[in-house]
């Protein structure tokens, strides 16, 4: 995709973060931006601060958990703009904890909102996108928590491996179309991910008092967050993918190894599987 001016991006997430650079990097090129978000006073200081670009920001309250409101949203857009050329499924929400502590209902929290709050995103928009048929693309927000598991992360990094490979799948079955696909898999990123809890559902248990090794984690975590990089620079990236077609985007290179490491181990077991040999 190519042509920005007067094109149509949909951003869930959209009030702050990730998804508020992705809005100005829009705008900055001429589109004209949907904000989906769940939290009305952010989206409408999220309109405030977009106000300088001429009236082009629409906003609405989503929970891209919910079906229907994913439906709603949607139609607003078409209703607005005509048609949406970018989608973005950028809605997200942290999710800690060891694998046998968590509570059912934090993952189903974690995973409605990381990873079904995408596919509703997909189900709802591709036809739209096919329908029309101007150049498309579509930005999946995983993580390099997509990338490498994580001690103590279970739902999140459960999540966004999914969402990796949910894109790589996309990207297949959508190769014959002018419907790009890209996983933005960043690292740290000053966003407020690490407050998710302030959205969850009303009935959410509190999570479990983290023995040492979490409580320091978490400290860890925090900091690295509040250091990490701006979302306007995460969005620049973005930019550069979707004109370049790019399916992956990664904004960490000091990540790098971790992955090298694990591909490393994936192709060792690979060869350990040639070497074998059945018992006589």
């Amino acid at each position: 995709m190519q042509d920005f001016n007067g094109k149509t991006a949909f951003i869930t997430g959209g009030a702050s973060g990730i998804g508020l650079g992705l809005a100005e990097a829009f705008l900055a090129v001429g589109m004209n931006v949907v904000l989906a978000d769940i939290e009305a006073a952010a989206l409408a200081a999220a309109q405030h601060t977009l106000e300088r670009f001429d009236n082009r920001v629409t906003t609405v309250v989503c929970d891209t958990a919910r079906r229907k409101a994913v439906i709603d949203a949607r139609d607003r857009a078409i209703a607005t703009y005509g048609r949406v050329h970018v989608l973005c499924n950028n809605a997200g929400v942290g999710g800690g904890g060891m694998v046998d502590q968590v509570a059912p209902a934090a993952w189903n929290w974690v995973l409605g909102v990381n990873l079904m709050g995408v596919i509703q995103g997909l189900t709802e928009f591709i036809p739209h996108m096919k329908a029309h048929g101007e150049p498309c693309h579509i930005v999946n927000t995983a993580s390099m928590a997509g990338m490498n598991g994580v001690a103590g992360m279970g739902p999140y990094c459960a999540s966004k491996f999914a969402v990796v490979s949910l894109s790589e799948t996309l990207a297949g079955e959508l190769a014959a179309t002018n419907i790009g696909v890209s996983v933005l898999c960043p690292g740290w990123v000053a966003t407020r991910i690490g407050e998710s809890r302030r959205n969850a559902p009303g009935d959410l248990p509190p999570p479990p008092l983290p023995g040492p090794m979490m409580a320091a984690r978490a400290a860890e975590v925090g900091k690295l967050i509040a250091d990490g990089m701006s979302a306007a620079e995460v969005a620049a990236r973005v930019m550069q993918a979707i004109r370049d077609d790019d399916l992956y985007i990664f904004t960490h290179l000091d990540m790098r190894p971790s992955v090298d490491t694990r591909f490393a181990r994936i192709g060792a077991a690979f060869d350990k599987a040639a070497a074998f040999k059945m018992p006589a």
